[in-house]
C-alpha cells in the first residue's frame, strides 16, 4: 500500500520538548566551560564547583599526563587520519593494548575511537542471526544501539535482578544458539556495582557468554582501578571486559579485552573498528600516562574513595535516597522531571554544576540528580557543594519531610530494585 508523501523534516518543526524546557529558563544542557581547573569550572563569568563530571581520579590537569600528550603530538601529529586497518596504526596503539591487557588481567586487548564505537562494533560483530544478547534495562545507550544494529535477537533483564535474569534464561535460552549476557560493571545513572557472582554462575548455568562494560569502573573498582572482575576477585569471570578512556583515565577511546583468538576475531569484523579514524596521538600518550599514574600512584584511587564515602554519608544523613550508591556516582532520587530541571537550575545559580537525569534515560516519574565525584575535590569543594544540596533540598521538599521520604523509597523500590535499611538506602542485591 502507497503512503502520502510527507515532509521528512516535519517532526523536527513539531519537535517542542527542549523548547519548552527552555521556555521555561530551566534547560540544563550545553551549558559553555570557559575555563576549567577539574573540580571547578567558569560558566558563564562565574566560577562553580563541578560535581557533574566523569573525571573520577581527576587526571584531567594532572602535570604528567597533560606533558605526555604533548610528547605524543610532538612524536607522532595531530592525528592518525585513517583507520587502524590502514594506515592509523601507531606503535603507541599496540604499546596500550599490550599494557592494558596486563593491567586488566586479559590476554589482549584492541583500542577503538570512541567507547561508543567499541559496544556497537563488539556487539554486532558477534551476534549473529541465530544468538541472542541478554541486556540489563540499565545499560548504557552505546549497548542498547549495539544490540540494534545486532541481526540476533536482544530479551531485557530487569536491572539487577538476578531472579529475573534466570527467568528469562530458563524461558528462552533453548531457543537461541549462542548467547551473551551483556551488563554494565558500574551502572552509569544509579551509580551501582553488578552483581558479578551471580551473573557469571548464571552464565556458565546457561552456557552463555559474559559481556562486561566496565565505561564507570575502570579506575574506580579494584585495588588499582583495574574494574569490576578484580573488584569481587573474579578476573576471568567475564569473556569480554569493554571500557573507555573519557572518565577516569581523562582522554578519549573505549577498549575490548579477552581472549587472544576472539580480539583478533573483532579486530577483522567490528565495523566502527575498521571503518573509523584511529585514536589520536594525544589521547593514547594520555591514557599510557594514566595507566602509569594508576599502577604506581594509590594516593588518587584512595582520595577518590574518601570524597565519595563522605558524600555518600553526608547525603544520606541530610535525607536525600541516594539509591544505595557504593561508587563515586551518587544520585538523588528527585521524580518529577521538571522538578529535577528547575532543582539542578537552582544549583547552577548557586554555584554548584550537576547534571539531571530525566526518561528515557531513567523510567518515567523517576528523575534524578546525577553527582559525581573526583579524587581532586577538595573539603572545601565538597562542604560548599552539602550545603547548597540541604538549603535547596529543603526548599523543594525533598528533604525534610516523612512523606516526601516514603514516595522516593517506593520509587526506589519499585524502579531501581532498592529497598531501605537504617539511616540510607542499599542495594537489594549485594
Amino acid at each position: 500500500m502507497s503512503k502520502e508523501a510527507t515532509d521528512l523534516f516535519e517532526k523536527c518543526r513539531q519537535f517542542e520538548d527542549a523548547k519548552r524546557i527552555q521556555a521555561a529558563g530551566v534547560y540544563p544542557f550545553f551549558r559553555p566551560i570557559e575555563s576549567t581547573s577539574g573540580s571547578r569550572v567558569v560558566t558563564h563569568g562565574r566560577r562553580r564547583v563541578m560535581i557533574g563530571s566523569n573525571n573520577y581520579l581527576g587526571l584531567t590537569h594532572n602535570a604528567r599526563v597533560q606533558e605526555a600528550a604533548k610528547r605524543a603530538i610532538d612524536q607522532y601529529g595531530t592525528g592518525c587520519t585513517g583507520s587502524r586497518f590502514l594506515n592509523g596504526n601507531l606503535t603507541a596503539h599496540e604499546e596500550l593494548e599490550a599494557r592494558l591487557a596486563k593491567f586488566l588481567g586479559k590476554e589482549a586487548c584492541l583500542v577503538f575511537a570512541t567507547g561508543f564505537l567499541t559496544n556497537a562494533g563488539v556487539l554486532s560483530c558477534l551476534i549473529g542471526r541465530s544468538d541472542v544478547i541478554y541486556s540489563d534495562r540499565e545499560n548504557h545507550a552505546s549497548i542498547v544501539e549495539g544490540t540494534r544494529l545486532a541481526i540476533g535477537d536482544t530479551v531485557k533483564f530487569k536491572h539487577n535482578d538476578m531472579e529475573d535474569l534466570e527467568r528469562v534464561l530458563k524461558n528462552t535460552r533453548s531457543k537461541y544458539a549462542g548467547a551473551l549476557i551483556v551488563a554494565d560493571g558500574v551502572f552509569s545513572m544509579s551509580g551501582d556495582i553488578l552483581n558479578l557472582p551471580a551473573v557469571a554462575e548464571l552464565a556458565k548455568k546457561y552456557q552463555c557468554r559474559l559481556y562486561i562494560d566496565d565505561a564507570h569502573a575502570l579506575g574506580v573498582l579494584g585495588s588499582k582501578g583495574q574494574g569490576t572482575e578484580h573488584h569481587f576477585g573474579m578476573v576471568g569471570a567475564a569473556d569480554l571486559v569493554m571500557g573507555t578512556f573519557s572518565k577516569s583515565f581523562a582522554s578519549l577511546g573505549g577498549y575490548v579485552a579477552g581472549s587472544e583468538e576472539v580480539i583478533h576475531y573483532i579486530k577483522h569484523k567490528a565495523r566502527t573498528f575498521m571503518f573509523s579514524a584511529a585514536m589520536p596521538p594525544a589521547a593514547v600518550g594520555t591514557v599510557l600516562e594514566c595507566l602509569t599514574i594508576a599502577e604506581t600512584e594509590p594516593q588518587h584511587l584512595a582520595s577518590l574513595r574518601k570524597n565519595s564515602a563522605k558524600m555518600q554519608r553526608e547525603l544520606t544523613a541530610m535525607g536525600y535516597n541516594i539509591l544505595g550508591s557504593q561508587t563515586p556516582i551518587v544520585p538523588l532520587l528527585i521524580g518529577d522531571d521538571m522538578t529535577a530541571f528547575a532543582f539542578t537550575q537552582r544549583l547552577y545559580d548557586h554555584g554548584v554544576f550537576a547534571t539531571p537525569v530525566v526518561s528515557p534515560a531513567v523510567p518515567e516519574g523517576c528523575a534524578l540528580i546525577r553527582t559525581s565525584y573526583m579524587a581532586t575535590h577538595t573539603d572545601e569543594d565538597l562542604d560548599y557543594a552539602l550545603e547548597v544540596l540541604q538549603k535547596l533540598g529543603r526548599e523543594f521538599g525533598i528533604i525534610g519531610s516523612q512523606g516526601r521520604s516514603e514516595e522516593l523509597a517506593q520509587i526506589a523500590r519499585t524502579h531501581f530494585g532498592r529497598i531501605s535499611q537504617g539511616s540510607g538506602v542499599v542495594t537489594a542485591q549485594l
